[in-house]
């Protein structure tokens, strides 16, 4: 297929569904109103509670939702072929990552900016919503002690992001004073905030950064990990128009600029003759497990993932100033990561054939993706991504070390404001727990973040010194992530059910998809992990299956019950 065709299609469509389908929910569906009373008005406390413009909240809500999730998941995937990740991508973030996106963050606008465990208690009853919070707490608690070790990975892949990534905070926390004392335009701050940030990109070019391999018998990743959550932590207790907000304005502007090179570069390189070298559809894949249900869990983000609802219903509805604005925030940010998880697509499935060393077209491709071995491990699915990236925008006459150079750090960017809202939204989640036991002052933002931070460094550094050890936990998290999902969208659907006649269809048919998906894969990995004798993944991801079934049990028959009370 011509890629340009294909590009016009896809963008068209997301633009075209945005405001058919998308308005279509916004004021059919959820009814929003422009009057409604929001929780940052209602409770604003300059720290968690800060009501703000949309452009601002969708630069937060969109990069910590994205983090590496919309370029790792597609570069596996794709070894199943680029039309069925094309088409979960496009029609799974339409009609499934949206619609629970923007739900979770309308239904928290509408319950006191709480988060998605916590209003469950409100849609089902007050057993799920414990029962939530463990799986809520599980994801974050991987994602905390992971992205340590992730972005210590990304670091050493690319070394001239190290410097732009830690000089962004300060910049950030400037900008983010002069916007609380409202000095200047919001726009041109932004942009020579970001001029400043790519300015750090030269000097990290001829200063890079590099750990010794240890550091008082630490290796690097241990010693990264534990400066990256130390930071966390700091990060948590601020207020977020200090770090948060400004941090994540000017890296959504670098997905603009990021994403314009690489959509201008796939029509300069299309137009000098890039084609897709990826197979259209491959089944069997050298030790690939099976495409369904597979290619469901291994697509998270740029589709549907459940860590979104975290997100919308943490910190974005705490932020909101208007409810109409949640429609471009929710609605909007995740059809932004689909069209980030398309030109992924694109640049492993065309990009990569333009040359890697001396391999060039369906060689260089078969060079990334012989097996599903090769795909495995961060290195091997951002590898894949730049390599194909940065070939296209050379044909654009950007020089191949300049454009690894932006990667690298819209990469690094983005994986570190991921960990920033995972801590912050863990200390929501350990405060509402406490504050549902009748004690409050423990889940104060100190005490709440230290155990948050304590959690993920006790999971990093369970198997040694070098910050690897939530990769025991790991293999579970794509279930574990796209079973929240489901969880997200069996409340949404019963909020809707509970308001009367059948608007409950556009959240409750991806509801039972996605909930046949989680489980039947969570099974199929557990045969897998009895078979090797590996009891712990076993064991954990088997209490999550029955935690999913009673809460699915529990959502039936309160819809039915919504249902009765309807009829």
């Amino acid at each position: 297929m011509n890629i340009i065709f294909l590009m016009i299609l896809v963008f068209g469509g997301y633009i075209a569904m945005y405001h058919l389908y998308g308005k279509f929910i916004a004021r059919k569906i959820f009814a929003m109103a422009d009057n409604a009373d929001v929780p940052s008005l209602r409770y604003e406390d300059g720290m968690d509670y800060v009501p703000s413009r949309k452009e601002v909240i969708f630069g937060h809500h969109f990069t910590s939702i994205a983090g590496t999730g919309p370029i790792v998941g597609p570069a596996i995937a794709i070894i199943w072929g680029w039309v069925p990740a094309v088409l979960w991508v496009f029609l799974g973030s339409v009609f499934m990552g949206a619609v629970h996106d923007f739900g979770s963050l309308i239904i928290s606008l509408r319950n006191d900016g709480k988060s998605l465990s916590e209003f469950t208690a409100r849609y089902i009853n007050h057993r799920t919503r414990f029962l939530f919070f463990a799986v809520v707490f599980l994801e974050l608690w991987i994602v905390i002690a992971i992205f340590g070790l992730v972005i210590a990975i990304i670091f050493a892949i690319f070394p001239s992001s190290v410097i732009p990534v830690w000089l962004e905070i300060p910049i950030a926390m400037a900008l983010g004073y002069l916007i609380k004392k409202g000095k200047g335009n919001l726009t041109i701050m932004s942009l020579v905030a970001l001029v400043l940030m790519y300015l750090s990109i030269g000097i990290a070019y001829i200063y890079q950064l590099e750990l010794p391999k240890e550091i008082l018998g630490i290796p690097s990743t241990g010693v990264w990990t534990i400066i990256l959550l130390i930071y966390a932590y700091f990060a948590s207790v601020l207020p977020v128009t200090a770090l948060l907000q400004p941090r994540d304005y000017i890296n959504s502007h670098q997905l603009i600029v990021a994403m314009a090179l690489l959509t201008l570069g796939a029509v300069a390189a299309s137009l000098g003759g890039m084609t897709l070298v990826a197979p259209a559809v491959q089944f069997h894949p050298d030790g690939a497990p099976s495409m369904f249900p597979f290619l469901f869990i291994t697509i998270a983000c740029g589709a549907i993932s459940g860590f979104h609802s975290l997100v919308s219903s943490g910190t974005s509805s705490k932020q909101v100033s208007n409810e109409k604005d949640s429609l471009f925030i929710g609605y909007g940010g995740m059809l932004t990561e689909g069209a980030l998880a398309f030109l992924v697509i694109i640049a492993v499935a065309a990009g990569i054939g333009m040359g890697s060393q001396e391999l060039t077209g369906k060689a260089a491709w078969d060079a990334h993706y012989f097996s599903w071995s090769a795909t495995e491990g961060l290195g091997a699915n951002i590898s894949a991504f730049v390599h194909g990236s940065s070939n296209m925008m050379e044909a654009l006459g950007i020089g191949r070390t300049i454009a690894i150079a932006i990667m690298g750090v819209f990469i690094a960017s983005f994986a570190s404001t991921t960990l920033d809202s995972a801590t912050r939204i863990q200390r929501y989640v350990v405060a509402e727990i406490f504050e549902s036991m009748g004690a409050k002052k423990l889940g104060n933002r100190h005490i709440a973040t230290l155990i948050a931070v304590a959690s993920g460094a006790a999971l990093a550094f369970i198997t040694g010194a070098d910050g690897k050890g939530a990769l025991k936990l790991w293999p579970i998290f794509g279930v574990v992530n796209q079973t929240l999902a489901a969880l997200g969208l069996i409340v949404i659907t019963i909020y809707l059910r509970e308001k009367g006649g059948v608007k409950w269809i556009v959240s409750g048919i991806p509801a039972v998809f996605m909930s046949l998906i989680t489980v039947y894969a969570g099974i199929v990995n557990n045969v897998n992990y009895f078979q090797a004798s590996n009891y712990l993944l076993a064991f954990t991801q088997g209490v999550i299956i029955l935690i999913v079934l009673w809460i699915i049990i529990e959502g039936i028959l309160r819809f039915l019950k919504a249902g009765r009370l309807h009829s």
